[in-house]
């Protein structure tokens, strides 16, 4: 019984962090090394993570720099972050790239907004998923006999009680996102 409620509050972690990750790639108008990071880059012939071809920081709001490891990787991190069609025009001075980020306008601010709304709907139904697939299992040990009717009842009210947690966090998140987008 423990183990399910662990096991469960552990996806429901697992969750967040997946909301988190997915709303860090989200622009707000602010530069973050989190924008690039669904980009692949051909590296001699295998598709790596424009993160382990080169260094890339932050160096200030409205600004990312990109140092490739290899000088001859400039044109190819370069074409790659152009196709991953993110709206960013990266300006190369040979050896470094810089990709000026652009602020966002109203119309795309609301179109972030629902986006990230969208995201945390996705995540509150996984963890409701997650809610039954540990109610199932705690059914399941009482009617094999291993808990009582009354340590089916507490588990049950245990495992909403995390879940109602998990939710209010999402709520939280989300709120603070949107306020990060809407900032001018």
């Amino acid at each position: 019984m423990e183990q399910i409620i662990k096991d469960a509050k552990s996806r429901m972690d697992k969750s967040l962090e997946a909301l988190r990750s997915e709303l860090a790639k989200v622009r707000t108008g602010k530069a973050t090394t989190a924008l690039l990071d669904g980009i692949k880059v051909d590296y001699y012939g295998a598709r790596m993570p424009i993160n382990q071809v080169a260094n890339i920081s932050v160096l200030d709001v409205h600004t990312l720099s990109i140092t490739p490891w290899d000088k001859a990787m400039v044109q190819v991190v370069d074409r790659a972050i152009i196709e991953a069609n993110l709206g960013f025009n990266p300006i190369s001075d040979g050896t470094n790239l810089k990709i000026p980020i652009p602020p966002l306008n109203e119309e795309r601010r609301k179109e972030y907004v629902k986006l990230t709304k969208r995201f945390g709907e996705e995540t509150r139904v996984a963890i409701r998923n997650i809610r039954r697939d540990a109610n199932d299992h705690l059914k399941r040990e009482e009617k094999e006999k291993k808990i009582s009717e009354d340590q089916l009842k507490d588990a049950e009210d245990r495992v909403q009680k995390i879940t109602n947690e998990h939710v209010e966090t999402v709520d939280d998140i989300l709120k603070l996102k949107e306020i990060e987008i809407m900032e001018v």
